[in-house]
């Protein structure tokens, strides 16, 4: 199972006897094996890696760190299952450190990200503090290079 979930991150569009060889099995075991991890929910979706530049799809990306309170009770759940709600958050962890909760938050520009930050995630009870990065260039996505430079081979010529 590990390897097969290996091989599924690295590219998820192997197909079912490509998997097979790759670990020494059947087409049918992989599919079989791929829709138990599915049916339990191991394996929760699937996604492409863009190369947003290239795409031009000129989003802005932000990452938000958050203090909360905890509640009683119930911990950093309550308000995790808020915030995950809003269309805006792409991804939202809990953390460990200076800060309690790390959002992955995308809009249509700064602005819109900025007045999500300030107008919904800042009101809600709980939140102590926010800072906000926002994402100028992304180099490695999942262990995928993002921006690969062309190597140049030739050699510096010395006077």
């Amino acid at each position: 199972m590990n390897e097969l979930l290996h091989l599924l991150k690295q590219n998820a569009r192997l197909t079912n006897a490509q998997l097979a060889d790759m670990l020494g099995t059947t087409e049918a075991a992989v599919m079989m094996e791929i829709q138990r991890m599915e049916a339990q929910g191991i394996i929760r979706g699937y996604s492409a890696i863009i190369n947003e530049e290239l795409a031009r799809t000129n989003e802005v990306e932000a990452i938000i760190e958050l203090r909360v309170t905890p509640k009683r009770d119930c911990g950093f759940d309550e308000i995790a299952k808020t915030i995950m709600m809003y269309d805006e958050v792409e991804s939202l962890s809990l953390m460990s450190g200076s800060y309690d909760l790390s959002i992955c938050v995308k809009g249509s520009t700064l602005k819109e990200v900025a007045l999500f930050v300030s107008q919904r995630l800042s009101a809600l009870e709980g939140v102590v503090s926010t800072a906000t990065s926002f994402v100028l260039k992304r180099y490695k996505e999942k262990g995928i290079l993002i921006d690969e430079e062309e190597k140049d081979e030739r050699s510096l010529v010395c006077p």
